[in-house]
């Protein structure tokens, strides 16, 4: 199982590139689809490719070829017929224009003159002689516009004797603390520093190396001694240095050196993993030790606290009897006020009558006075319109008479303006029929009708070749997670001497992939790998089974009890044999 390749991530210039391509042969069809030629029962529309003009992409320096489009308008025969009448009639008629505007300059350069028989305008002589109007009368005597002295109004009432009662007597201060009822214990005191970390930063890989080294101060000499007797019995076999047999048995020698280095390593981590599990019980019987006290801390602080609002209520209840006591003082001082305002207002009332009576008195003196002076001004009224009729008569026959020259006025300017008008017509005529004369009937022209258009859609080439790179980038990150989980599984059998992995004890077996192992013969085969669980035990497991590694290495498989075990480190060795 080789470890997959990442995909190439697109040329964005590539990319770029084909998406304008796309978008240039998209817009060259929208444009061929939406110049549609049209027939109408006057003519004809047609859209022609007439030429090309090339377009450099700047970005990339790709040159397209963009089509060029004419468009043509032609009219039917009868149209067309029309057409060329309406040409002639204008042509005739301007001749005409011509001639007449050449007579028409004669009549412009004579002097406009109305002649003598022109009637003469109105004289107005007679209107201003007209009689004037009157524009005054006589006085019908002055308006009374006083009443006379009728008495003084009175505005007051008297003495009331005494002001309204607006305060009675204190009830004294109303208390409003209850007394000091001693501090809240707000503190646990001290309970210990909780325990948030175990053991030395490095977690213990001092010890680990410890273990790791007298390990291999045990190990060394016996691999150096193995390695000398590989070596003197080469040589008394007469393999030599460099030759294929001396390497085959060299790297038989390498790789069981390294199956006992990864075991030492295994045992390091072991012992490195008992001393934080150590530190960690540790820890937590201290953190456990703390919570006590802090419990007993915070029990003390409780009881305090109990203590300290028994004493508040105390002060909290004298303080509302004190203020009740005051509560019942200031209701007896406002009913004495109550009192004393009620014989105040019986004083106001009375008071108030007198001048109300005061008031009516002057009230009857001032309506007898306004009756005399309304009928002396009803009086000097009545003279006033007797003169004022006198004046409208005479105004009326002085405007009839003004009237009566005005109309004769207007009648014989009207007779003269009639006059110019005439004269006006005969001057302006030749002009209007040259005018007509220019203007003609209008060839209909064809009515183009609003083709639909089509739009087709640019394809998004820009946004496929990235969406298609995303997918191979998951496709290639899921299959390395495989790869990964595959790896790290195997890797992972190599801190075992022997492990159980019978297919007969096996359930719920998935095929994974395959890896190539060798046996001692050097033989390359396929070593299947699968994901799996024991039996009654939910877990899952990837590796390989028994039965497959004995067809490649059958050192690296034994039987205990009926049950097929393997060799982690043998079966790893296979692995990297092959590799």
């Amino acid at each position: 199982m080789s470890k997959p390749d990442a995909p190439t991530p697109p040329n964005p210039y590539q990319t770029a590139a084909a998406q304008t391509g796309t978008n240039v042969a998209t817009g060259v069809a929208n444009a061929f689809l939406n110049n549609v030629n049209q027939n109408t029962p006057q003519g004809s529309l047609n859209y022609d490719v007439t030429g090309s003009y090339g377009w450099t992409d700047p970005s990339t320096g790709q040159t397209y070829s963009i089509p060029r489009f004419t468009s043509t308008q032609s009219l039917n025969a009868t149209q067309q017929g029309l057409q060329n009448t309406s040409d002639a009639t204008k042509q005739a008629l301007g001749n005409i224009g011509l001639s007449q505007a050449q007579k028409v300059g004669g009549i412009l350069g004579t002097p406009f003159t109305p002649g003598s028989g022109a009637p003469g305008a109105g004289n107005a002589a007679g209107i201003l002689g007209a009689p004037q109007a009157q524009t005054s009368y006589n006085t019908g005597g002055a308006i009374q516009n006083s009443l006379g002295n009728y008495g003084q109004q009175q505005s007051t009432f008297g003495d009331t004797q005494q002001g309204p009662q607006y305060g009675f007597d204190g009830a004294g201060p109303i208390q409003s603390q209850f007394g000091d009822a001693g501090n809240i214990q707000n503190a646990l005191g001290n309970s210990g520093a909780i325990t948030r970390s175990y053991g030395p930063t490095d977690n213990f890989s001092a010890d680990r190396s410890r273990v790791e080294g007298a390990l291999y101060d045990r190990l060394n000499p016996q691999l150096a001694k193995d390695r000398s007797a590989i070596e003197q019995r080469l040589a008394d076999q007469g393999i030599r240095y460099g030759s294929q047999a001396y390497t085959s048995a060299m790297d038989d020698y390498n790789r069981q050196s390294n199956d006992a280095r990864l075991a030492v390593t295994a045992q390091g981590g072991q012992e490195q993993q008992r001393m934080m599990d150590m530190a960690a019980q540790r820890a937590g019987f201290e953190n456990s030790a703390q919570m006590q006290a802090y419990n007993q801390q915070l029990g003390a602080g409780n009881f305090a606290n109990s203590a300290q609002q028994q004493l508040y209520a105390q002060q909290q209840g004298r303080g509302q009897f004190a203020n009740q006591a005051q509560q019942q003082q200031f209701g007896q001082n406002q009913a004495l006020g109550t009192f004393a305002n009620q014989a105040q207002q019986q004083d106001y009332l009375q008071q108030q009558g007198r001048g109300e009576f005061a008031n009516a008195a002057q009230a009857q003196n001032y309506n007898q006075a306004l009756g005399a002076g309304s009928f002396t001004n009803a009086a000097q009224a009545q003279q006033n319109s007797q003169n004022a009729a006198q004046a409208g008569f005479y105004n009326a026959g002085a405007a009839q008479q003004l009237g009566q020259q005005q109309s004769g006025f207007n009648a014989q300017n009207a007779a003269r303006n009639q006059y110019m008008q005439e004269q006006y017509q005969q001057r302006n005529q030749p002009l209007n029929e040259i005018s007509a004369l220019m203007s003609g009937s209008q060839v209909q022209q064809p009515n183009w009708l609003n083709s639909p258009t089509s739009q087709i859609a640019t394809t998004d080439i820009g946004g496929l070749i990235n969406q298609n790179f995303a997918q191979q980038q998951q496709n290639y990150q899921t299959a390395n997670a495989n790869w990964q989980s595959t790896m790290g599984g195997l890797l992972g059998l190599g801190g075992k001497l022997a492990m159980m992995s019978d297919e007969r004890v096996k359930e719920n077996i998935v095929p994974m992939g395959t890896v190539f192992a060798a046996g001692e013969d050097g033989r390359r085969k396929k070593l299947p790998i699968s994901e799996w669980s024991y039996k009654g035990d939910p877990a899952r497991h990837v590796g390989p089974l028994a039965q497959d590694v004995e067809q490649i290495d059958k050192s690296a498989v034994t039987t205990r009890g009926g049950i097929k075990h393997i060799y982690p480190a043998k079966v790893m060795g296979s692995i990297l044999r092959a590799a």
